[in-house]
């Protein structure tokens, strides 16, 4: 018996095998397409690059396009292949690459962002797909069995997968046979719709609520097709002195908040986000002084495995393994090691308020900028270009036990090494409020603002946050805006709207935040 046929435990599904060739046909312009996969991981190769590669042979570019439903970002040698070949219509929620993101800005692609876990059951409510009768025409889900019962084990990830099988009228399933069986490794929990809707029984990290399979309609599989592509993986570059900096000054947070007892000695469950920074932040704890840990978030990235090794960490809940290449080669070749502690679950439940509350995580997340009086901005440069979504940071965020973001102090840019201030008097775009966030972090400092007014709030991110380059402008601003809004008895957050964008206006001009006063 094959490989693929040993991974299709139910025989009655082996008639429907087919080659990608034979599953090309099934797509026709416009339709409403979802894939599985996640930041990322887990997603199916074989089809879309198949896909692309029919469009780029028969010059159908701009022809043959699509709205596609994903859970968050996956492979660049799929989404962002199909964006190079204006393949995508609407994409839906979180995306990344360089072509995706030109073609989003330019107004070829239209992108909408939302919170993951609202993404999750929105689209399984149907609001996405209103004018197809609330249904996704094809799902493509990547696999790595079907069980005797005709149940899906997926891969590294879970996504949005259970709502997407649920509203899909044809399902196409890639087994990956490149890759081990995952199976035991997941636990998913049937969306159901209100008002039927059940509490998620998960008061441990490691507590299963539902089942290691996706439950599917048999009947909805069209094809059956072998992958042979591992995950593509990312890598994230190395630590450095800021975000060391940046992940010491957490942990002597955590060390004070332990100290006088707002934090138990194992600390609480930890999310971390994408990213360098939120990899380095987790390096730091592998090396830091608390055991104990556990872990409830949306991706496991390389250093987590490092945490295990530590013998700090003891267990991870997550949606997706979103490894480097090395990494996931170090997973799988000491499988037995990390499968017994982790466990992968869908965006509805892992983002889910109800369980990130009933927990008490702390978030930390890595924003693009944030301002004075902690409003942070996760998305848009520049407050109009789109770099990837919110993804999961607000789900979060908003439900934390403690909510914490961390970014550097400056940023370069082509002419000045200092040249972006990443704390602002007032950001272009908010995707975090000011009742959102608990901690904001940079290299410099840490501002714990629990309990603190607005412009309590100013001068102490000024005074910890901002980079020194920066400090006596942000200084002056306030002090300015203060006592403008404060004589015409306006002053609970005092801003001054003719100027409040002028750094991010003489950067567009000059290449630079660095401006020579406030006056106008």
């Amino acid at each position: 018996m094959s490989e693929l046929h040993s991974r299709i435990r139910k025989s009655s599904l082996r008639g429907r095998i087919k080659t990608v060739d034979e599953v090309i046909p099934m797509f026709k312009n416009g339709m409403n397409v979802g894939w599985s996969g996640f930041t990322p991981a887990g997603y199916p190769k074989m089809v879309p690059i198949a896909l692309a590669d029919h469009v780029e042979k028969n010059q159908l570019q701009g022809k043959l396009k699509f709205n596609l439903y994903i859970g968050a970002s996956v492979g660049v040698e799929t989404e962002d292949r199909w964006a190079s070949l204006d393949m995508i219509d609407r994409r839906w929620p979180y995306q990344t690459g360089k072509n995706i993101q030109a073609g989003i800005n330019e107004g070829r692609i239209r992108m909408g962002d939302k919170h993951l876990s609202m993404f999750a059951q929105d689209l399984g409510y149907g609001f996405y797909t209103k004018h197809n009768d609330g249904r996704l025409d094809i799902a493509i889900i990547e696999c790595s069995a079907i069980t005797e019962n005709g149940e899906l084990v997926l891969t590294a990830s879970c996504g949005a997968v259970p709502e997407i099988v649920q509203i899909a009228d044809k399902i196409i399933i890639e087994i990956n046979t490149s890759i081990p069986s995952f199976e035991g490794l997941h636990d998913i929990v049937e969306p159901i719709a209100p008002p039927n809707r059940l509490p998620y029984l998960i008061c441990r990290v490691d507590d299963r609520a539902g089942s290691p399979y996706v439950r599917v309609d048999n009947d909805k599989i069209v094809a059956i097709v072998e992958s042979n592509r591992p995950d593509n993986g990312r890598a994230f570059s190395e630590q450095d002195d800021t975000s060391e900096a940046i992940a010491n000054n957490i942990i002597d947070f955590f060390s004070h908040e332990v100290k006088v007892g707002r934090l138990p000695k194992n600390l609480l469950p930890l999310q971390s986000g994408v990213g360098s920074i939120a990899n380095a932040v987790i390096g730091g704890l592998a090396n830091g002084p608390f055991t104990g840990l556990k872990v409830w978030t949306e991706v496991l990235q390389d250093t987590m495995l490092d945490f295990f090794d530590s013998g700090k960490l003891d267990f991870a809940s997550t949606v997706s393994l979103s490894f480097s290449v090395d990494g996931f080669k170090r997973f799988y070749d000491n499988w037995d090691k990390y499968s017994d502690k982790v466990m992968m679950r869908p965006l509805s439940i892992a983002n889910h308020p109800e369980p990130i509350r009933r927990l008490g995580c702390i978030a930390m997340n890595t924003p693009v900028e944030f301002d004075i009086y902690a409003h942070a901005n996760s998305t848009l440069v520049g407050g109009t270009r789109m770099i990837n979504g919110i993804g999961g940071s607000g789900d979060f965020l908003r439900n934390a036990y403690l909510s914490i973001m961390h970014t550097p102090s400056a940023r370069p840019t082509k002419t000045d090494p200092t040249g972006i201030t990443c704390v602002v008097p007032h950001v272009p775009h908010v995707d975090h409020t000011e009742h959102d966030l608990d901690v904001l972090v940079t290299e410099q400092g840490l501002a714990d603002l629990r309990g603190l007014d607005p412009k309590s709030r100013a001068k102490l991110i000024i005074e910890k946050c901002a980079h020194p380059d920066y400090k006596p402008l942000l200084q002056d601003y306030f002090e300015r805006a203060a006592k403008d809004c404060l004589a015409r008895k306006a002053g609970h957050e005092p801003q001054l709207l003719d100027r409040v964008f002028k750094m991010q206006v003489n950067l567009a001009q000059k290449g630079t935040m660095k401006i020579d006063s406030w006056d106008i």
